[in-house]
């Protein structure tokens, strides 16, 4: 029985058959990546531009930010050159990086959410204490807590999936390399060692969702006490275009690994893998764009700044 590494190149879900639709997908796919770039591209030089927006909230924006390009980055040029070439080869050493990658983005993204939640939380909760709880190191130890502890999970799931041994093909039903569909080609009962770490993971995922709702729910009942309409509107402002992103998050993977078998398919499979690795990290930046005033004045701020000087 041979293990993972006796296969050369794997083999990834096509979109479509014929060649007009595969170079429709390639021009929808580059528009969506041109997207992401730009706009995360905007927050993050936004962010270190401007002094006002040195704080721990636009810090950890920039930190997602940073996360979604290369989200995005590890899927979709892939992606669009196998549109391009009429392909569906990946090579072996590009599996391997592009799972590692994959699963250290969105655990981090993941974890930083968990964190920013707790920010916005200190900020309109406890706002007397946010100097003090959030200070300029104890964000720069989380942030960093968030991308070691996502890179040593990577490094663990990676090693540990691809020492299994395979005897079902290298046809995964995914349009990129993830664990889950790795293991679907195993058919040894070491695999269940994986599904056990997996679950456990699971269980610490939970508990970070019950801390993001609990921090919520304290945020809105403090909110909804402040008597002038102006304070209410400017503390939603703040907490918001988080709400709406880790909503995103949550929802799309949530129901992409724990939807019903009954209703699954092999389109409706690709279409909700698109929705929750390619659309989030191309919205979000939208998102906190349309609802935070204060970065959207600085990325005015910018651009302007930016023509003037090269035009």
């Amino acid at each position: 029985m041979p293990n993972s590494s006796s296969i050369t190149q794997y083999l990834l879900l096509a979109f479509a058959d014929t060649r007009e639709l595969q170079l429709l997908h390639f021009w929808l796919f580059l528009g969506i990546y041109l997207a992401a770039l730009l706009g995360n591209g905007l927050i993050i030089t936004t962010i270190a531009w401007d002094q006002h927006l040195h704080t721990p909230m636009y810090f950890f924006l920039l930190n997602l930010a940073l996360l979604d390009l290369g989200c995005i980055s590890t899927t979709v040029p892939k992606t669009m050159a196998n549109f391009f070439w009429d392909t569906r080869n990946i090579s072996y050493t590009g599996c391997v990086a592009q799972l590692f990658l994959i699963t250290f983005l969105v655990v981090a993204e993941y974890c930083l959410l968990t964190i920013m939640s707790y920010d916005r939380y200190v900020a309109i909760c406890k706002p007397l204490h946010y100097g003090t709880l959030l200070g300029s190191r104890a964000c720069v130890h989380m942030a960093a807590a968030a991308w070691g502890i996502a890179f040593l999970y990577s490094l663990l799931h990676t090693a540990n999936t691809f020492s299994l041994p395979l005897c079902k093909g290298n046809a995964l039903g995914q349009f990129f390399c993830e664990i889950p569909q790795i293991l679907k080609l195993s058919c040894s009962h070491s695999y269940l060692r994986e599904l056990w770490l997996l679950r456990f993971c699971a269980c610490v995922a939970f508990m970070c969702f019950v801390f993001i709702v609990v921090s919520y729910v304290q945020i809105f009942r403090v909110v909804l006490r402040i008597p002038s309409e102006q304070g209410r509107h400017k503390a939603f402002s703040t907490c918001l275009p988080h709400l709406a992103v880790v909503s995103l998050f949550i929802i799309t993977t949530m129901f992409a690994y724990l939807k019903p078998s009954s209703i699954s398919s092999p389109s409706l499979d690709l279409v909700v893998s698109v929705l929750y690795s390619v659309v989030p990290p191309a919205v979000n930046p939208f998102i906190y764009g349309m609802r935070n005033q204060k970065l959207n004045g600085a990325l005015r701020k910018f651009i302007q700044y930016f023509f003037s000087q090269h035009v």
